[in-house]
Protein backbone atom coordinates (compact mmCIF):
# COMPACT_ATOMS: atom_id res chain seq x y z
CA UNK A 1 0.00 0.00 0.00
CA UNK A 2 1.96 3.10 -0.97
CA UNK A 3 1.84 6.21 0.01
CA UNK A 4 2.94 9.57 -1.37
CA UNK A 5 2.66 12.54 0.68
CA UNK A 6 3.84 15.00 -1.34
CA UNK A 7 3.88 16.24 -4.94
CA UNK A 8 2.79 19.10 -6.98
CA UNK A 9 0.96 20.35 -9.88
CA UNK A 10 0.10 22.88 -12.27
CA UNK A 11 -1.56 24.78 -9.34
CA UNK A 12 1.80 25.71 -7.96
CA UNK A 13 5.25 24.90 -9.60
CA UNK A 14 4.89 21.52 -10.80
CA UNK A 15 4.84 20.40 -14.95
CA UNK A 16 1.50 18.11 -14.46
CA UNK A 17 -1.81 18.88 -14.06
CA UNK A 18 -3.98 16.81 -11.37
CA UNK A 19 -5.43 14.48 -13.55
CA UNK A 20 -2.08 13.28 -14.87
CA UNK A 21 -0.69 12.95 -11.62
CA UNK A 22 -3.16 10.83 -10.50
CA UNK A 23 -3.38 8.90 -13.75
CA UNK A 24 0.47 8.31 -12.61
CA UNK A 25 0.14 7.64 -9.43
CA UNK A 26 -1.96 4.89 -10.37
CA UNK A 27 0.51 3.45 -13.07
CA UNK A 28 3.17 3.60 -10.08
CA UNK A 29 0.60 1.50 -7.61
CA UNK A 30 0.51 4.77 -5.09
CA UNK A 31 -3.08 4.18 -3.41
CA UNK A 32 -2.47 6.98 -1.33
CA UNK A 33 -1.34 10.43 -2.66
CA UNK A 34 -1.30 13.95 -1.05
CA UNK A 35 -1.11 16.42 -3.57
CA UNK A 36 0.43 19.52 -1.67
CA UNK A 37 0.63 22.48 -3.65
CA UNK A 38 2.39 25.44 -2.28
CA UNK A 39 0.33 27.84 -0.42
CA UNK A 40 -3.08 26.11 -2.48
CA UNK A 41 -6.32 23.83 -1.70
CA UNK A 42 -7.54 24.26 -5.18
CA UNK A 43 -7.20 20.71 -5.91
CA UNK A 44 -9.21 19.14 -2.77
CA UNK A 45 -12.96 18.70 -4.48
CA UNK A 46 -11.62 17.29 -7.85
CA UNK A 47 -8.46 15.36 -6.78
CA UNK A 48 -10.83 13.24 -4.72
CA UNK A 49 -13.29 13.07 -7.23
CA UNK A 50 -10.47 11.61 -9.49
CA UNK A 51 -8.99 9.91 -7.43
CA UNK A 52 -12.31 7.72 -7.05
CA UNK A 53 -12.14 6.90 -10.93
CA UNK A 54 -8.23 5.51 -10.61
CA UNK A 55 -8.35 3.64 -7.22
CA UNK A 56 -5.90 6.50 -5.65
CA UNK A 57 -7.09 7.54 -2.09
CA UNK A 58 -6.74 11.60 -2.08
CA UNK A 59 -5.42 12.70 0.68
CA UNK A 60 -6.53 16.13 1.36
CA UNK A 61 -2.98 18.41 1.54
CA UNK A 62 -1.29 21.75 0.96
CA UNK A 63 2.58 23.08 1.41
CA UNK A 64 2.62 26.44 3.08
CA UNK A 65 5.41 28.62 2.88
CA UNK A 66 6.90 30.09 5.93
CA UNK A 67 9.38 32.08 7.71
CA UNK A 68 11.58 31.21 11.20
CA UNK A 69 11.79 34.58 12.09
CA UNK A 70 14.33 33.86 15.17
CA UNK A 71 17.21 32.24 12.50
CA UNK A 72 16.02 34.12 9.57
CA UNK A 73 15.02 30.95 7.22
CA UNK A 74 12.39 29.88 5.32
CA UNK A 75 10.55 26.68 5.97
CA UNK A 76 7.58 25.13 4.48
CA UNK A 77 5.09 22.95 6.33
CA UNK A 78 2.78 20.21 4.89
CA UNK A 79 -1.15 20.54 6.23
CA UNK A 80 -2.71 17.20 5.81
CA UNK A 81 -6.57 16.67 6.56
CA UNK A 82 -8.12 19.65 7.44
CA UNK A 83 -11.32 19.41 8.97
CA UNK A 84 -12.16 22.77 7.64
CA UNK A 85 -10.08 23.89 5.00
CA UNK A 86 -11.60 27.15 4.55
CA UNK A 87 -9.81 28.45 7.43
CA UNK A 88 -7.04 28.62 5.51
CA UNK A 89 -8.11 29.99 2.15
CA UNK A 90 -6.78 33.84 3.72
CA UNK A 91 -3.15 32.22 4.20
CA UNK A 92 -3.32 30.82 0.80
CA UNK A 93 -4.90 33.90 -0.81
CA UNK A 94 -1.96 36.07 1.17
CA UNK A 95 0.70 34.24 -0.06
CA UNK A 96 -0.09 33.72 -3.65
CA UNK A 97 -0.57 37.41 -4.44
CA UNK A 98 2.46 38.69 -2.34
CA UNK A 99 4.41 35.72 -4.85
CA UNK A 100 2.54 36.95 -8.14
CA UNK A 101 3.77 40.25 -7.29
CA UNK A 102 7.06 39.61 -7.23
CA UNK A 103 7.12 36.90 -10.08
CA UNK A 104 5.68 39.89 -12.14
CA UNK A 105 8.52 42.07 -10.84
CA UNK A 106 11.02 39.23 -11.39
CA UNK A 107 9.87 38.34 -15.19
CA UNK A 108 9.98 42.40 -15.87
CA UNK A 109 13.48 42.47 -14.81
CA UNK A 110 14.33 39.00 -16.89
CA UNK A 111 12.24 40.84 -20.65
CA UNK A 112 14.91 43.70 -19.75
CA UNK A 113 17.93 41.15 -20.95
CA UNK A 114 15.79 38.74 -22.74
CA UNK A 115 13.73 40.01 -25.57
CA UNK A 116 10.74 37.37 -24.68
CA UNK A 117 6.99 38.02 -23.92
CA UNK A 118 5.68 38.05 -20.94
CA UNK A 119 3.00 36.13 -22.62
CA UNK A 120 5.33 33.48 -23.25
CA UNK A 121 6.39 33.26 -19.39
CA UNK A 122 1.91 33.36 -18.59
CA UNK A 123 1.60 30.48 -20.88
CA UNK A 124 3.40 28.18 -18.34
CA UNK A 125 1.59 29.70 -15.42
CA UNK A 126 -1.70 30.01 -16.71
CA UNK A 127 -2.72 27.03 -14.28
CA UNK A 128 -0.76 28.49 -11.17
CA UNK A 129 -1.56 30.73 -8.32
CA UNK A 130 1.85 32.04 -9.32
CA UNK A 131 4.75 33.35 -11.63
CA UNK A 132 7.57 30.35 -10.65
CA UNK A 133 11.05 30.98 -11.33
CA UNK A 134 10.63 27.64 -13.35
CA UNK A 135 7.85 29.45 -15.69
CA UNK A 136 10.64 32.03 -16.35
CA UNK A 137 13.39 29.32 -17.44
CA UNK A 138 11.17 27.36 -19.28
CA UNK A 139 10.47 30.30 -21.57
CA UNK A 140 13.92 31.56 -21.76
CA UNK A 141 14.36 27.56 -22.92
CA UNK A 142 11.68 28.14 -25.52
CA UNK A 143 13.63 30.64 -26.89
CA UNK A 144 16.95 29.02 -27.05
CA UNK A 145 18.59 30.89 -24.06
CA UNK A 146 19.70 27.75 -22.51
CA UNK A 147 18.79 24.00 -22.79
CA UNK A 148 18.73 23.42 -18.99
CA UNK A 149 16.02 24.52 -16.65
CA UNK A 150 18.78 24.83 -13.73
CA UNK A 151 22.34 25.78 -15.11
CA UNK A 152 24.35 29.07 -15.82
CA UNK A 153 21.27 31.00 -17.01
CA UNK A 154 19.63 29.93 -13.85
CA UNK A 155 22.05 31.08 -11.75
CA UNK A 156 23.18 34.17 -13.31
CA UNK A 157 18.96 35.11 -13.02
CA UNK A 158 18.46 34.08 -9.63
CA UNK A 159 21.56 33.71 -7.46
CA UNK A 160 20.59 35.41 -4.50
CA UNK A 161 23.80 36.89 -4.08
CA UNK A 162 24.81 38.25 -7.71
CA UNK A 163 21.93 37.39 -9.86
CA UNK A 164 20.51 39.61 -12.12
CA UNK A 165 17.16 39.60 -9.81
CA UNK A 166 18.83 39.36 -6.58
CA UNK A 167 17.14 42.12 -4.75
CA UNK A 168 13.91 40.32 -5.96
CA UNK A 169 14.78 37.36 -5.14
CA UNK A 170 15.89 38.61 -1.11
CA UNK A 171 12.65 39.59 -1.28
CA UNK A 172 10.83 36.33 -1.44
CA UNK A 173 10.13 35.88 2.21
CA UNK A 174 8.64 38.99 2.92
CA UNK A 175 5.23 38.06 2.47
CA UNK A 176 5.69 34.68 4.35
CA UNK A 177 3.78 34.53 7.51
CA UNK A 178 5.62 33.29 10.34
CA UNK A 179 6.01 29.52 11.00
CA UNK A 180 3.59 29.41 14.50
CA UNK A 181 1.09 31.51 12.94
CA UNK A 182 1.08 28.63 9.99
CA UNK A 183 1.24 25.49 12.47
CA UNK A 184 -1.83 27.72 14.84
CA UNK A 185 -3.98 28.36 11.72
CA UNK A 186 -3.50 24.43 10.88
CA UNK A 187 -4.78 23.10 13.84
CA UNK A 188 -7.61 25.53 14.39
CA UNK A 189 -8.62 23.83 10.60
CA UNK A 190 -8.20 20.46 12.47
CA UNK A 191 -5.44 19.62 10.27
CA UNK A 192 -2.13 17.70 10.74
CA UNK A 193 1.26 20.21 10.74
CA UNK A 194 4.38 18.38 9.30
CA UNK A 195 7.16 20.17 8.52
CA UNK A 196 8.65 19.70 4.79
CA UNK A 197 12.18 18.71 4.17
CA UNK A 198 13.96 19.81 7.23
CA UNK A 199 17.16 19.27 5.90
CA UNK A 200 16.58 21.90 2.85
CA UNK A 201 16.20 24.96 5.19
CA UNK A 202 18.73 23.50 7.91
CA UNK A 203 15.33 23.30 10.35
CA UNK A 204 16.83 20.95 13.14
CA UNK A 205 16.80 23.55 15.72
CA UNK A 206 13.37 24.83 14.57
CA UNK A 207 11.81 21.52 14.31
CA UNK A 208 13.24 20.47 17.94
CA UNK A 209 11.79 23.71 19.27
CA UNK A 210 8.14 23.48 17.93
CA UNK A 211 8.07 19.92 18.79
CA UNK A 212 8.99 20.71 22.06
CA UNK A 213 6.35 23.22 22.44
CA UNK A 214 3.69 21.18 20.89
CA UNK A 215 3.39 23.11 18.11
CA UNK A 216 3.50 20.74 15.31
CA UNK A 217 2.72 17.29 14.51
CA UNK A 218 5.32 15.69 12.24
CA UNK A 219 8.04 15.88 10.26
CA UNK A 220 8.80 14.68 6.63
CA UNK A 221 11.57 11.86 7.31
CA UNK A 222 11.72 10.45 4.02
CA UNK A 223 12.96 13.02 1.16
CA UNK A 224 15.54 13.15 -1.49
CA UNK A 225 17.48 15.98 0.58
CA UNK A 226 17.88 13.53 3.48
CA UNK A 227 20.61 10.98 3.34
CA UNK A 228 20.41 7.95 6.10
CA UNK A 229 22.20 10.00 8.46
CA UNK A 230 20.12 12.48 8.75
CA UNK A 231 16.85 10.57 7.79
CA UNK A 232 18.26 8.63 11.69
CA UNK A 233 17.94 12.00 13.29
CA UNK A 234 14.87 13.35 12.34
CA UNK A 235 13.24 10.11 13.27
CA UNK A 236 15.04 10.00 16.84
CA UNK A 237 14.16 13.44 17.61
CA UNK A 238 10.71 12.67 16.18
CA UNK A 239 10.55 9.63 18.81
CA UNK A 240 11.70 11.87 21.37
CA UNK A 241 8.37 13.66 21.01
CA UNK A 242 5.87 11.61 19.49
CA UNK A 243 6.16 13.11 15.88
CA UNK A 244 4.56 11.00 13.12
CA UNK A 245 6.84 10.48 10.59
CA UNK A 246 6.13 11.03 6.78
CA UNK A 247 7.99 11.08 3.18
CA UNK A 248 7.22 11.70 -0.37
CA UNK A 249 8.73 12.46 -3.75
CA UNK A 250 7.86 15.70 -3.52
CA UNK A 251 7.18 15.34 -7.46
CA UNK A 252 7.14 18.45 -9.75
CA UNK A 253 7.46 16.92 -13.26
CA UNK A 254 9.78 18.15 -15.63
CA UNK A 255 10.52 21.16 -13.07
CA UNK A 256 12.58 19.25 -10.77
CA UNK A 257 16.22 19.79 -9.82
CA UNK A 258 16.83 15.79 -10.12
CA UNK A 259 15.12 12.51 -12.09
CA UNK A 260 12.51 11.83 -9.94
CA UNK A 261 9.15 9.54 -9.76
CA UNK A 262 5.79 9.65 -8.14
CA UNK A 263 5.86 7.28 -5.34
CA UNK A 264 9.35 7.71 -3.73
CA UNK A 265 10.37 7.84 -0.60
CA UNK A 266 6.87 6.31 0.54
CA UNK A 267 5.05 7.22 3.82
CA UNK A 268 5.28 3.74 5.66
CA UNK A 269 1.66 1.93 6.35
CA UNK A 270 2.04 2.72 10.28
CA UNK A 271 2.22 6.37 9.74
CA UNK A 272 -0.25 6.85 7.10
CA UNK A 273 -2.76 5.65 9.45
CA UNK A 274 -1.53 8.01 11.89
CA UNK A 275 -2.99 10.67 9.40
CA UNK A 276 -6.03 8.59 8.16
CA UNK A 277 -7.21 8.16 11.88
CA UNK A 278 -5.93 11.78 12.91
CA UNK A 279 -8.85 13.21 15.62
CA UNK A 280 -7.79 16.74 15.65
CA UNK A 281 -10.69 18.36 15.95
CA UNK A 282 -11.09 22.23 14.27
CA UNK A 283 -11.36 25.10 16.62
Amino acid sequence: MKADLHCHTTISDGSLGTSDIIKQADRDDVRYLAITDHDSLASLSRSAVLGKRYNVTVIPAAEFSAFDSARGRKVHILCYMPEKPDRLEGLCLRTSEGRMKLGKSIAMRVLEKYPITLESILRYSAGSKAIYKCHIMHALMDYGYTTNLYGDVYDEIFDAKDGLCASQVRQEADFYPDVRFVTTLIKASGGISVMAHPKVYDSMDLLEELAAEGAIDGAEVWHSSADETFRNQVTELAEQYGLITTGGSDFHGFYNHYAIQIGSNPTPEGELEKILNHKIKAL
